[in-house]
């Protein structure tokens, strides 16, 4: 097992959380975790410099298709999270009213229209406005819990539905250009980014007893450095383990070695699946989503340098032309 392994969600599972202790987070050890955290980005952007990443054809040519694997990955999640009559997140019960019936006819819109790629930027639109109407019902803080999916909205917004896609077909929309991937991926890693830090918050640093109940209610033993014969108690781990969120979190902020990030997050990511089964696959799939675009754009040596840019870039003439095509991307990088 990893020690990373709470990076799962703990709202998922635990259905009476305690009320929330933000004294926890600003207590000196807490404080100290999260300085370190954000040591470690700063090294990473100071690698980039020196080389941001390797080449890998195989993958750089996957770049076109990105709009496509989003779409999937977004129309999947609130398909599967529907089935079970959630919103946006496994946590998020549609109630049996009016709002409940609406938000439900709202997400099956929206994932219908995004698998098929009909009209997607309207239905990425349609997602993004869902995030507002959401918190009517849910209140803020447990839809700002799923501004990853806002990510990956924006980023399909921006880029368009792309290849294998109905608009596609019926001429409704154009391939996206170096620029927009880059503006896409720069709203993708922000969002994703912050709704790692705000989990961590809402259930490890800023609520460590509905983390506590959560690794007790679980049949194994999910404190490995306990596991291990370290003296680390529950709520010590709960405290690393939040660190360890807010860091990964940080890192894809940075987008600086892009292919480094990912396989790193990657492992604790599936560890999960692991343990916790489809509700965690489906309310982590916009999350493995971007992985695979960072993982894509950074094996890509036309894409890599907008995963690291910490604002939005705007580009030259030359940068709004579209993509080099498939073909083109060898091991010498673009021809």
């Amino acid at each position: 097992m990893s020690p990373s392994l709470p990076l799962a969600h703990e709202l998922w599972f635990v259905h009476d959380p305690p009320p929330g202790d933000w004294s926890f987070l600003v207590e000196p050890l807490t404080l100290a975790y999260l300085a370190g955290a954000l040591a470690l980005v700063a090294l990473v952007r100071a690698l980039a410099h020196v080389r941001d990443g390797v080449d890998v054809p195989r993958l750089a040519r996957l770049a076109p298709w990105l709009p496509f694997a989003i779409r999937l990955h977004v129309g999947v999640s609130l398909i599967g999270l529907l089935s079970g009559g959630t919103y946006l997140a496994p946590s998020l019960a549609l109630p049996h009213s009016l709002a409940g019936w609406l938000l439900g006819l709202l997400a099956a819109v929206t994932a219908v229209s995004l698998i098929a790629g009909y009209r997607a930027r309207a239905a990425a639109a349609l997602l993004i406005a869902s995030g507002p109407i959401g918190m009517l019902v849910f209140g803020v803080w447990p839809i700002v819990q799923r501004v990853d999916l806002l990510g990956l909205a924006a980023f399909l917004l921006i880029t368009g539905p792309g290849r294998w896609s109905a608009d596609e077909e019926r001429g409704a929309t154009d391939e996206p250009t170096v620029l927009k991937l880059g503006r896409a991926v720069w709203a993708l890693r922000v969002c994703v980014g912050s709704a790692l830090i705000a989990v961590a918050l809402a259930e490890k640093l800023a609520n460590p007893a509905l983390a506590q109940r959560f690794l007790e209610a679980q049949s194994v033993q999910l404190n490995v450095l306990q596991a291990l014969g370290m003296p680390v108690g529950d709520l010590e781990f709960v405290r690393i383990a939040g660190a360890v969120e807010v860091l990964f979190g940080l890192l894809l902020i940075s987008g600086a070695l892009p292919q480094a990030i990912v396989l790193a997050a990657g492992i604790p990511f599936n560890l999960t699946l692991y343990f916790f089964g489809t509700i965690e696959l489906l309310g982590h799939l916009p999350v493995y989503g971007a992985m695979l675009v960072l993982l894509v754009f950074g094996s890509h040596p036309e894409l890599r340098p907008y995963c690291g840019r910490l604002l939005p870039p705007r580009g030259s003439s030359l940068e709004r032309s579209p993509i080099a095509p498939a073909a083109s991307v060898g091991a010498g990088g673009v021809s």
